[in-house]
């Protein structure tokens, strides 16, 4: 993924994820951002948990979700915006561990549609555990009132 250049996307990844309620809800915290990475850690909860104790998908959900279309922020030009259009979770093993983390990347950048792929990993006591695996698709946007960044 070379030959790209869009500008301060780690300024702008920062600024944009301070402004989102649904990651300040579930305490998350920016702990990666490389071109075509994001990394989004956050601590167990059992505010977050379905009803065994365990890390609800949907939060799950949203920690790739999130962490994949940021890891896109990095590929794009500083005046687009991006929105999720599709994305299939794999839940791989139940979310048990003291920490959370989410790594996006970008697996195929593109002028209109990028595809990223993320890992969920519980973080506990022994090696990180791989508990979800995604795939997505954002769509880039350009002159969308409401979507400047």
């Amino acid at each position: 993924m070379t030959g790209y250049e869009h500008g301060d996307f780690h300024a702008r990844i920062v600024n944009s994820f301070a402004s989102q309620g649904a990651m300040a809800m579930i305490g998350a915290e920016l702990t990666r951002i490389s071109h075509g990475v994001v990394e989004i850690e956050f601590p167990f909860d059992r505010k977050l948990t379905q009803q065994h104790g365990i890390l609800h998908a949907g939060i799950i959900a949203a920690g790739l979700d999130t962490a994949c279309n940021y890891a896109a922020y990095t590929v794009i030009d500083t005046d687009a915006a991006l929105l999720t259009i599709e994305f299939k979770v794999n839940m791989m093993s139940p979310g048990r561990g003291s920490r959370f983390l989410f790594r996006g990347e970008v697996t195929k950048p593109g002028s209109n549609i990028i595809v990223t792929d993320g890992r969920g990993y519980a973080i506990g006591d022994g090696p990180a555990k791989l508990i979800a695996s995604m795939t997505g698709t954002s769509m880039v946007l350009r002159g969308r009132e409401g979507f400047e960044e």
